[in-house]
């Protein structure tokens, strides 16, 4: 008899089971912000805007298309990596993750993340097919781990209402200096005819500008900044990038005391003529320029790279990348399931390049569509002179925040220059020779 009241209570029981075992389980964990009460049903992913819009409406329509996938999507607080070290401690790693490139030699080093040269051959992704900053991202002795999903770099954000005014177009293009002297000359000029001054700068307690700037002018001078997983800074050409902008600050030629919002609505305000920031900015300030009311209404904005103001041209960049968290738990079908995913993305990469971040792909960066974007053939070149810094200089976020506060130091006069590369240099040694 309690058979007889058993088995109705069970097959009960399973009909109201929330298991999916006909469904393969995927957790995804990213960042780029949550905006689900904007994108949250949408899967027309060209009818998304922005970061958060794109990865949003990308997610959504995989999950649309693959019904079979139990998707779960991890959206996580930029940039993520102290959650993920947690997630591996517990072992309870996501199947796939975004990374930055600059960070994933600390993970592979240590055995954490899964290589995915085959994998990306089988998708029709293989890293001959990636531009050459980000095939460099993903590739640690000689084995790729993971998916290039784009190359940023910070940029140079132009006022052209401010410019025309200065005297500095020619063309219906911004005039870029070749030399800092002619930096100099040009910040003269601009402040005289507008009375503003020629750059803006987020500049309060937000380093990593600091850093990307000394970064790429030690590169434009073919300064070697590591050796041998070592920082080198106390060098000719580390001295010049730092009074490059020493100079800047003491001549008044940029803003000041501005932090990264602050900057932002100063540059949308006409505060000053180049905002020096990042790729993820050109969607922003191109719908600016295609309105008739503001600081760069009726086609007042242009963006190029950041100019070439010693021997080549180069400037720093990093990128964001899918990797796959090693996971001895993760079965042959989860694999499977994450992999369809990165070709699902490698397949609509032309979507994310809307973000205003450098395609990951060769093929999108020569492509008329891509092209034809607002100011994309401007950036091109950034396909071959955007740089990472080598992959063997581990520890590059907490190395970061050394530079640029020991940079921002020297640059506002607080501390003498040479003391500045000497501290920097024992600072960021003492991290690496702790790893």
């Amino acid at each position: 008899m309690r058979l007889g009241w058993l088995l109705p209570l069970a097959v009960l029981l399973a009909g109201c089971s929330d298991a999916k075992p006909d469904r393969t389980r995927l957790v995804i964990q990213r960042i780029f912000g949550a905006c689900e009460a904007q994108y949250g049903r949408v899967t027309d992913i060209a009818a998304a805007e922005g970061e958060c819009g794109i990865m949003t409406a990308m997610i959504n329509r995989f999950a649309a298309e693959n019904p079979d996938v139990e998707l779960v999507e991890n959206i996580v607080f930029w940039p993520g990596y102290d959650q993920l070290t947690a997630q591996l401690a517990a072992n309870d790693a996501p199947d796939l993750v975004t990374m930055h490139g600059s960070v994933i030699s600390d993970y592979q080093a240590r055995g954490l993340l899964e290589p995915l040269d085959a994998d990306l051959a089988v998708i029709g992704a293989p890293p001959a097919s990636f531009t050459s900053a980000a095939r460099a991202a993903v590739t640690v002795d000689g084995h790729a781990w993971g998916l290039p999903i784009d190359t940023w770099a910070p940029l140079w954000h132009v006022n052209m209402n401010l410019f025309r005014k200065a005297g500095l177009v020619r063309g219906g293009k911004p005039i870029m200096p070749r030399s800092p002297q002619e930096l100099f000359a040009q910040a003269e000029q601009f402040r005289a005819r507008t009375g503003k001054p020629y750059l803006v700068q987020g500049a309060a307690n937000e380093y990593a500008g600091f850093t990307r700037n000394f970064y790429t002018f030690v590169m434009q001078q073919n300064g070697a900044l590591f050796r041998s997983g070592r920082a080198n800074f106390r060098t000719p050409e580390a001295r010049n990038a730092l009074q490059l902008f020493r100079t800047i600050y003491e001549r008044d030629f940029t803003t000041k005391n501005q932090d990264y919002s602050a900057a932002v609505a100063g540059f949308l305000g006409g505060d000053g003529g180049v905002f020096l920031v990042g790729t993820w900015m050109v969607g922003t300030f191109d719908a600016e320029s295609r309105k008739t009311q503001g600081a760069l209404a009726n086609g007042g904005y242009t963006v190029m790279p950041y100019p070439k103001l010693f021997q080549r041209d180069a400037t720093f960049a990093d990128g964001h990348n899918w990797v796959m968290p090693r996971n001895p738990r993760r079965s042959p079908a989860e694999r499977a399931a994450a992999v369809r995913f990165l070709k699902f993305f490698a397949t609509h990469a032309r979507h994310w390049a809307r973000t205003g971040h450098l395609p990951a792909f060769q093929a999108i960066i020569d492509s008329a569509e891509w092209r034809a974007l607002p100011h994309r053939a401007n950036l091109a070149i950034l396909a071959t002179t955007a740089q990472p810094l080598p992959k063997d200089v581990r520890r590059q976020f907490p190395i970061e925040t050394i530079v640029g506060t020991e940079a921002a130091s020297a640059i506002s006069g607080a501390k003498p220059i040479d003391q500045t590369l000497s501290d920097m240099e024992r600072r960021v040694n003492a991290v690496l020779d702790n790893l």
